[in-house]
């Protein structure tokens, strides 16, 4: 986002819009080609996520509800490798300059970078005739040689999970019309809590620390928890059992599931939870719950990490495997 002489149309967009949030001294007021990140004595973790109109938020979304969700997916990702956010990059590809637009997406993207105090440090914006999008590129600290793998759960271990699971994909549901959005439909306060769920996501970055001291492997629930559970197994070369009945639901989703408005089967293959998935060795599940509980976050074992090289079973209360078609959201 380096500016020149004379202003461009882009880098006056910059300055009227992203400057002002950008506020780390390593960003140079973004008129530079580059940012300075200082470690101070941790390794930096990396990650990166892109959401696109009409795959990852609908064209009818709030700005602001936009901003926050660009930044929040990849604080999910630090969150899982037990990092704390230091700065991100933003590329920003827009059909068009649209000022209300801009303003409410950057306003809300700079109150959540001050709130999880995650920088701007700079990025690129481009034109596009196709959908828009934003990448992220987020970085964390993390103390040298303690970043959580996917690939490190052992059998034995418990399989644990933060949050709600399914909320996202049921208001993503309610957007979209159809049996979810006229079961909620006379209730405004479940309607918005759902559609919130997809809209901004809740990262659980309180949780960092607990999953760097006490998770043998983590990543953070973005497809879907079915496949990213098998993504995990596959990593570590384990499989695991899960408990449905365990899996931890909110209020409104447990009422559409006893309803039969929708199955099981829909919200853990539903993408957008954005809650971590960990696997803890079992004397360490009573700590790890205990330690998420004193940050403000709740963590649920719901299963149990075995050998093998299967695909995760998931087993309903009668003992019966659920036979998922699909275990998450696929891009292709």
């Amino acid at each position: 986002m380096a500016s020149a002489s004379p202003a461009s149309g882009e880098d006056s967009l910059i300055a009227r819009y992203f400057r002002p949030i950008a506020t780390d001294p390593g960003a140079f007021d973004l008129g530079d080609d580059a940012a300075v990140l200082k470690a101070d004595g941790c390794e930096i973790v990396v990650t990166t996520d892109a959401i696109v109109e009409g795959v990852h938020f609908l064209g009818s979304d709030p700005p602001d509800t936009v901003g926050r969700k660009a930044l929040r997916v990849n604080l999910s990702d630090l969150a899982a490798k037990g990092a704390a956010p230091a700065g991100f990059v933003l590329t920003l590809a827009l059909r068009k300059v649209d000022d209300a637009w801009l303003k409410s997406f950057a306003h809300a993207l700079g109150e959540d970078a001050a709130c999880f105090n995650c920088p701007l440090l700079g990025g690129d914006t481009v034109s596009t005739p196709g959908p828009l999008m934003i990448s992220i590129t987020a970085f964390g600290r993390v103390p040298v040689g303690k970043m959580v793998h996917r690939s490190g759960a052992k059998p034995g271990d418990r399989v644990m999970v933060t949050g709600t699971i399914g909320d996202a994909a049921l208001g993503l549901a309610i957007l979209r019309g159809g049996n979810v959005a006229d079961a909620a439909v006379a209730d405004a306060a479940v309607r918005n809590l759902l559609i919130g769920r997809y809209r901004v996501p809740q990262p659980r970055n309180m949780l960092a620390s607990a999953v760097r001291d006490h998770a043998s492997a983590a990543m953070d629930v973005s497809d879907g928890l079915a496949g990213d559970l098998a993504k995990l197994c596959a990593a570590s070369g384990v499989s695991a059992v899960i408990d449905l009945e365990s899996i931890p639901l909110s209020a409104a989703a447990s009422d559409l599931v006893s309803r039969r408005i929708v199955g099981i089967e829909t919200l853990i293959a539903g993408g957008d939870d954005y809650e971590v998935l960990c696997t803890v060795p079992d004397d360490r599940v009573e700590a790890f719950a205990e330690a998420a509980r004193r940050a403000g976050g709740q963590a649920t074992s719901i299963g149990m990490v075995v050998a093998g090289a299967s695909a995760p079973k998931f087993i309903d209360g009668q003992g019966a495997e659920l036979a998922l078609e699909r275990l998450s959201y696929s891009h292709f």
